[in-house]
């Protein structure tokens, strides 16, 4: 009986001992949260893309379109800000300099804003910009 009760026993505890190792069902890493960015429209310019969000930062990827390279005024660049839950401004950075659209559409490569807080950004603020850097016109995104 008592050899009958320690294999039950044993059993047992290899059982729990396999099942509590054992990952969780489902337990896989998921792909970061990508969000669109919508054409930001400045009179026939704009800027449009995806916004990827990662813990400590984002990364920003589009296109953005200037109709007129009469100067640096005329041409379009894409300025991305982050911001935690309270609204502190995190980082920002923008399109590079080569990505700049003057009289074309543009292709821009991919960038990262930091947001050096756990949890990462939890709203980013994306702008068209003139080829002098300066906002003409931003649009808010909240973390998925």
């Amino acid at each position: 009986m008592k050899t009958h009760l320690a294999a039950v026993l044993g059993s047992a505890v290899l059982t729990a001992g396999t099942l509590l190792g054992a990952p969780a069902a489902g337990a896989q890493t998921s792909a970061y949260p990508v969000t669109p960015v919508e054409p930001i429209e400045v009179g026939n310019t704009w800027t449009m893309g995806t916004i990827t969000w990662y813990d400590r930062s984002i990364a920003v990827a589009g296109t953005h379109k200037s109709v007129s390279a009469a100067g640096p005024e005329y041409c379009r660049r894409t300025w991305v800000y982050t911001y935690d839950a309270a609204g502190a401004r995190l980082g920002s950075a923008g399109s590079y300099a080569a990505d700049t659209a003057c009289g074309t559409t543009k292709t821009y490569s991919s960038f990262a804003v930091p947001a050096n807080v756990p949890g990462g950004a939890a709203l980013v603020r994306v702008c068209l910009d003139d080829g002098n850097l300066k906002d003409l016109l931003c649009r808010p995104y909240r973390r998925p």
